[in-house]
């Protein structure tokens, strides 16, 4: 008798306890193979010799696959059936919504008709081996050799479609099987659990299976788009492009794997159907798996991110090179250098605040536009002076052919509700056309605004006559010097006004004082003077007031005020009217005074192209630098241009101590005997100082000081005065 042998009973119809022992025990088993693997790969997958064994797989033959088609099919399998989990798992709904897919099926089934023998072959692999409970990472491998011959993307593209088969199926069957009595049959074969009954133990189980996927669709359709940038904006062979395709094989092995996971975990469901036994290992393997991939595809949406930051630089210095050529080419019509100043997507970018409606830009046809060019930050007084301008030219009966277009200049990436409230509050009280939003407004040109145009953050107007050309690219100044008589507001216009202009009182005051043409009529005096101490104000209208009687000649004096110091000049004007001291400018006035200064030296500087003495663009940087002193300063006048001027503490001087000069007045009369007497006064200290604030048009080099004739230094001042 031979050797004795251990003799095992087969019981051809084993107790439900059995199989459930022999489930629980098969798939414990699996775990912590899967686990063990796992935390295998993680600690050594992306170093050197594993990405040597990832890309020893990779031999691309060329064949093109269109697998944008299939991705979208992907998704929308995978858009339905995470949500349904949630949905099955807590309010019980089995409901499928119907597929919702607007693109043409036909030409899908093209697609998927070529390659449904490839995805069955991996859906076959991953089911054959998720079943005998294989390595995860041999898996992924045996798929991505399989998958030799195709790129990255199709890798992917085509193992997630293999998936998506296999999970669609299982989900059918889970969601039908209450209801279907096919599915039911085929759940009771399968011995699927029902979904509903085990809800609590199942939801943390396909809560963790949702994040994966989603991640994994994430990451899929990076990779995707990154094989579809545009070559011809970007090179795969220099950073970010170059970064992204060596980050591209551990991302689709990554995702593969991952694949192999939720495969595994779907398979493991099989035959649990009497109960379900969770495992602490399998939720650790998926969340990790989670971390893992959406780690990935968040370093990949940063390198996508840069690479569409790079493609945009590179189509915004295409357009900027377009643009500077189509804007500095002679153009039979303004409409073809307006077309290209708003993005194309628009075919409406204007608002026309006549009938509150968009329009396109062909209502500036055959007319003057002038380009209002501003921020958010454009004043109201700007806004109400040009108003003036505007509706004079609509109501008059000349031939003033213009229309104006606000477009502002902002920062895109700060955009808020505060900054779209801003911009509506504007366009709402202007009367002219406005862009329909700021984003209408190609990049370009906002680039070229700043670098040719030198828009910084005062507003400026560019002006183009009606074939289209620049004639002029910060009208803004002749407008406030000239108003509507500047037409067409071309630098050669401002050039042929200055020559016909001399310093007088008519070119300082321009209409700002209505009764300066009876009180030039009346041979009087007119003093206009300006500061903000109230004590040197009280003391030099009092000691001027006391002369000219004295003398016994009309005097009339006008507050002026001081530039940048709105609330003060304006708590400063209430007392000057409430003590009687003199006349006082309403702060419209007081604005556009000073304003209208500025513009002057900026004007006369850009057509200072000769070194002769220019007494206009002297007289102007002069008040300007007595109003930049702390202290006060007055001008007088006597017709149009017999005239003399000094600062604050000069010219209370002089006027305290009238009685030294009396006599020199009566002779020679008030203006010549105090400009001699100011003569006389030796200054052995002065402060003068110009401030002017940041423009687009170029700044004098040099500028010599009004009080002794010697150049000024240039300093920068930064300045922020809330009052």
């Amino acid at each position: 008798m031979g050797p004795s042998m251990a003799t095992f009973t087969f019981d051809p119809y084993p107790s439900k306890q059995a199989l459930l022992l022999f489930n629980v025990a098969r798939k414990a088993s699996r775990s912590q193979q899967l686990v063990r693997s796992e935390r295998r790969m993680f600690a050594a997958s992306d170093d050197n010799a594993m990405m040597k064994q990832i890309l020893s797989t990779h031999a691309p033959d060329g064949r093109l696959v269109d697998i944008k088609p299939i991705l979208l099919i992907i998704d929308n399998v995978l858009r339905h059936i995470t949500p349904e989990i949630d949905q099955a798992l807590t309010a019980g709904s089995g409901r499928i919504d119907s597929f919702d897919d607007p693109t043409n099926l036909s030409a899908i089934d093209d697609v998927l008709d070529a390659l449904a023998y490839i995805v069955h072959k991996i859906s076959c692999e991953i089911s054959c081996k998720c079943a005998g409970g294989g390595d995860a990472h041999a898996t992924t491998m045996v798929i991505l050799n399989m998958l030799s011959s195709y790129s990255w993307d199709a890798k992917v593209v085509l193992t997630l479609a293999a998936f998506a088969v296999n999970f669609g199926q299982f989900w059918l069957i889970v969601q039908l099987c209450t209801t279907n009595t096919l599915a039911k049959s085929v759940a009771l074969l399968k011995q699927l659990p029902d979904v509903l009954e085990h809800s609590q133990t199942l939801k943390p189980h396909f809560d963790a299976l949702n994040k994966l996927i989603k991640a994994m669709i994430d990451v899929t359709k990076c990779i995707v788009e990154f094989i579809e940038l545009p070559c011809e904006y970007i090179s795969s062979e220099v950073p970010p492009l170059s970064t992204a395709m060596a980050s591209i094989p551990t991302a689709a092995y990554w995702t593969i794997r991952s694949v192999v996971a939720c495969a595994a975990q779907i398979t493991s469901l099989v035959g649990l159907r009497q109960e379900f036994v969770t495992s602490t290992s399998e939720a650790w393997e998926l969340s990790s798996l989670a971390h893992k991939v959406s780690s990935i595809h968040e370093h990949l949406q940063n390198l996508l991110r840069l690479c569409y930051q790079r493609i945009e630089e590179k189509k915004q210095e295409e357009t900027y090179k377009e643009f500077i050529r189509i804007i500095e080419t002679p153009q039979k019509e303004i409409s073809k250098i307006l077309r290209v100043i708003f993005r194309k997507e628009d075919p409406h970018p204007l608002f026309s605040p006549a009938d509150k409606t968009r329009v396109d830009i062909d209502v500036l046809r055959r007319k003057h536009v002038l380009l209002l060019i501003s921020d958010l930050d454009i004043s109201l007084d700007e806004i109400q002076v040009l108003e003036v301008l505007y509706k004079y030219e609509r109501a008059s009966s000349s031939e003033l052919n213009y229309e104006i277009v606000w477009l502002p200049i902002v920062d895109r990436s700060a955009w808020n509700n505060s900054y779209q409230q801003k911009f509506l509050n504007l366009q709402s009280i202007m009367p002219w056309y406005t862009v329909n939003h700021p984003s209408v407004i190609e990049p370009a040109v906002i680039k070229y605004t700043k670098e040719k145009w030198r828009f910084v953050k005062k507003p400026i107007v560019v002006t183009l006559d009606p074939l289209g050309k620049v004639t002029c690219t910060n009208a803004l100044n002749m407008m406030w010097i000239w108003g509507n008589a500047a037409f067409p507001f071309s630098t050669d216009k401002e050039e042929s006004l200055w020559k016909s202009e001399s310093w007088t009182i008519e070119l300082l005051v321009d209409g700002l004082e209505p009764n300066l043409p009876n009180w030039m009529r009346e041979e009087k005096v007119i003093c206009f003077y300006g500061g903000e101490k109230m004590e040197w104000i009280e003391s030099f209208t009092s000691a001027t007031k006391k002369a000219a009687q004295t003398l016994e000649i009309g005097l009339e004096m006008v507050y002026v005020g001081k530039n940048n110091a709105k609330e003060r000049v304006k708590k400063i004007s209430g007392l000057i009217t409430e003590k009687q001291l003199s006349h006082s400018w309403q702060d419209a006035s007081v604005w556009f005074f000073w304003n209208r200064l500025e513009s002057m030296l900026y004007s006369k500087t850009q057509h200072g192209k000769t070194n002769d003495p220019d007494i206009i663009k002297q007289e102007v940087m002069t008040i300007l630098g007595y109003d930049g002193s702390e202290h006060g300063w007055a001008i007088f006048f006597l017709g149009t241009t017999e005239m003399v001027r000094a600062n604050g503490e000069r010219v209370l001087s002089s006027m305290q101590s009238f009685e030294e000069w009396e006599e020199m007045a009566r002779q020679m009369g008030f203006i010549p005997a105090l400009r001699k007497h100011l003569e006389g006064i030796t200054d052995d200290h002065h402060c003068t100082r110009l401030i002017l604030p940041g423009i687009s048009g170029g700044i004098a080099e040099s500028v010599v000081c009004a009080e002794c004739g010697r150049p000024m230094e240039m300093y920068f001042m930064y300045r922020c005065c809330v009052e």
